[in-house]
């Protein structure tokens, strides 16, 4: 039997003897290999914290201690040592494993992770809340040197260092985020790394000092002196000037070692940095080659390796236009927060270095940095995935909207997104780009009208524009143009408004609802901020029937702009239907399978048409084609008008374990 096949808890880990350790991280790569090449996934930052996370279970209980993950990229070997192991094969499919911490998962995963550093703000809060509730356990934020890009990161550190609360922050140093990291920051912790020396010499000195007669009293002399030391070999302290001591960089492959410095961080009862230096994909000669390619990966053949995707994306049509663009207005400069390669940015980083600016994971500074380069006659156009736009809405307004910089908005990963789950999903932007001020926002539904928009947002735009895409490929609409509303198919029974990706959905119901003679009208937007409400108003004006479907959140979705804005105008359809991803979280699996939960999927629309029109009584000849069992109309009616309903379609609120049965279960192991 494989040590492997004998772990399946924590407490199995403690067990291991030295020898059975070692077997157990060949083993766990070899897993994670096999497992990620089926089912696609974060597999290089995993393959680099294997060691680590093994000293992490030797040391701690992670169903009392709290183990804070900073994004969660790296927390498949976790899962794998805390009873998951049989589940894996289901790591990010629907109903399956999440790829990132879930409480409402295991006991062992303390807090929701996704995003980038957040993990000292939560640990030092769940480090607070148990000191007043005066219970007994550790706490671990285990962040990434990437996520240090990030200004949060700072916030935390900052608070937790004067704070004098025991907690244990490890920074997993590998020298990359998704791609190889920027900045003042990576630059220090470079130097760090070329100078371990100082905490190798600290550790054999006490060593030798606990042996030696008379040692104790030559070591507490000796640590008086330790600061001037410590300065002359590392030149700065950047986390003990913050208030936090600190240990390393010890090498993060070595359990016995890694070991031995967080139960040293656990003796100080006091905010402590043990940085640990790994290398990202370890163990696999393909990802240790190329780390960032299999930072998260589709399913491939393990045994070839990933091979390179030349296929176009909405991202690489993107990239392209912008590269086009760029050569013939000067003033073009793209910004990225960490993902030249996601947002289709690296042909432009080497054609135009110069106007081409990487800040790593810092959304709010890409986002006033852009505004300052408007302020001053520049064109700057910051690519960014919708759910990390998220962090930047203050900034948004505070430093764009008010002064009506002309800052382009590229935002990537626009609606439901495959894998990743609740953390990822890009349902939000619609309301809260909509509820800026002054703001333009443009959906394409093309690669055509892509490049189209974006010259448009170029050239046309006066103040700050968004321009929204989904992730992947087109669909059957291959339509050019920037058309901000069009009617793309006439009809007299129904009108359906829709806006980007979402077109292809509406164009198949339309297709499959003309054979039972029901005759769609579809209006297509193209800007969905301001609306063009003249089609629309024309169009319900001769249908009396009127649904809006789109990938995105009900609240402060379109529909509700549109619903308002005909009301405003006196039109009161007799029927009113918004399809959209409702008020919960999508979870993860693939977008036709999230598309179908929400009931924004083609046989949704259809469903929810046919249904209308039988309430309706009309004299329609419908054939009965039959419907699938997974469909159920959300039942809720809210009354708009004497003879008007609105028919909300939506997802079920995902929640996580509860907070009073987290509270009773820490509690519990207190007592």
């Amino acid at each position: 039997m494989s040590v492997l096949d004998k772990v399946n808890s924590p407490e199995d880990v403690k067990l291991l003897q030295e020898k059975e350790t070692a077997s157990l991280c060949e083993e766990l790569r070899e897993f994670l290999i096999k497992s990620v090449s089926k089912t696609g996934g974060h597999l290089a930052a995993n393959l680099g914290v294997v060691e680590l996370t093994i000293a992490i279970h030797k040391v701690f209980d992670t169903a009392r201690d709290k183990l804070v993950f900073d994004v969660g990229h790296q927390s498949y070997v976790h899962k794998l040592l805390t009873g998951r192991k049989e589940q894996f094969c289901t790591l990010r499919q629907f109903g399956g494993l999440s790829g990132f911490p879930k409480p409402s998962e295991s006991v062992h995963d303390a807090f929701i992770a996704g995003h980038a550093s957040t993990s000292v703000s939560a640990a030092l809060g769940i480090a607070r809340a148990r000191t007043l509730s005066k219970s007994d356990y550790s706490v671990i934020a285990l962040i990434g040197d990437g996520a240090l890009t990030g200004g949060l990161a700072y916030e935390g550190l900052s608070d937790a260092g004067g704070s004098g609360e025991p907690m244990i922050i490890i920074l997993n140093d590998n020298g990359m985020s998704i791609t190889k990291n920027v900045g003042g920051v990576a630059r220090y912790l470079s130097r760090q790394r070329m100078k371990p020396s100082y905490s190798e010499f600290k550790r054999r000195y006490k060593k030798i000092m606990d042996i030696l007669p008379g040692g104790g009293a030559v070591y507490r002399f000796t640590h008086h002196v330790k600061q001037s030391l410590k300065d002359a070999i590392l030149k700065c302290s950047m986390f003990e000037d913050m208030g936090l001591q600190y240990s390393g960089p010890i090498n993060g492959h070595d359990v016995s070692r890694v070991v031995e410095a967080l139960e040293w961080a656990r003796r100080q009862n006091s905010p402590t940095v043990v940085h640990v230096l790994t290398q990202k994909g370890k163990g696999y000669e393909h990802s240790e080659l190329e780390p960032a390619q299999y930072h998260g990966v589709k399913p491939f053949d393990h045994r070839v390796g990933v091979i390179g995707e030349n296929g176009k994306t909405f991202s690489s049509v993107f990239g392209e236009s912008l590269l086009e663009l760029a050569s013939c207005e000067p003033r073009i400069c793209a910004i990225t927060a960490s993902m030249t390669e996601g947002t289709g940015l690296s042909a432009f980083s080497t054609y135009y270095p110069d106007r081409f600016f990487d800040v790593g994971i810092a959304e709010e500074h890409a986002t006033v940095m852009a505004a300052g380069m408007a302020s001053r006659g520049a064109i700057p156009v910051f690519a960014v995935y919708s759910s990390f736009l998220q962090r930047s809405y203050d900034m948004l307004i505070h430093d764009i909207a008010i002064s009506h910089e002309h800052v382009i908005l590229a935002v990537d990963r626009a609606g439901l997104v495959p894998g990743d789950g609740e953390t990822h999903q890009g349902v939000f932007d619609v309301a809260f780009l909509r509820s800026v001020p002054g703001m333009t926002v443009l959906c394409p539904s093309s690669y055509n009208e892509l490049s189209d928009m974006l010259l448009y947002a170029v050239e046309k735009v006066n103040g700050p524009v968004a321009v929204r895409f989904p992730r992947g490929t087109e669909g059957a609409y291959k339509a050019g143009g920037a058309e901000l509303v069009k009617c793309v198919r006439a009809g007299k029974d129904f009108t359906l408004v829709t806006h980007g990706i979402s077109i292809n959905t509406a164009l198949e119901a339309a297709d499959n609802l003309s054979h039972e003679g029901i005759f769609v009208e579809i209006i297509k937007l193209g800007a969905i901020n301001p609306i063009d409400m003249s089609s629309i108003a024309a169009s319900v004006a001769q249908t009396g029937r009127l649904l809006v479907l789109e990938e995105c959140v009900g609240k402060g979705s379109v529909g509700e702009a549109v619903v308002t804005m005909l009301a405003q105008e006196g039109l009161c359809p007799k029927t009113v239907v918004l399809l959209n991803t409702g008020e919960g979280f999508a979870p993860c699996g693939e977008v036709d399978q999230l598309r179908k939960l929400c009931g924004i999927d083609t046989q949704s629309v259809c469903a929810v048409i046919r249904e209308k029109l039988r309430a309706e009584n009309d004299t329609w000849m419908i054939q009965n084609e039959p419907v699938s069992e997974a469909y159920e109309p959300a039942p809720a009616q809210i009354e708009l008008g004497d003879d008007s309903h609105l028919s909300m379609v939506s997802v079920p609120y995902v929640k996580d374990i509860a907070f009073e049965d987290r509270k009773e279960n820490d509690e519990q192991n207190s007592a």
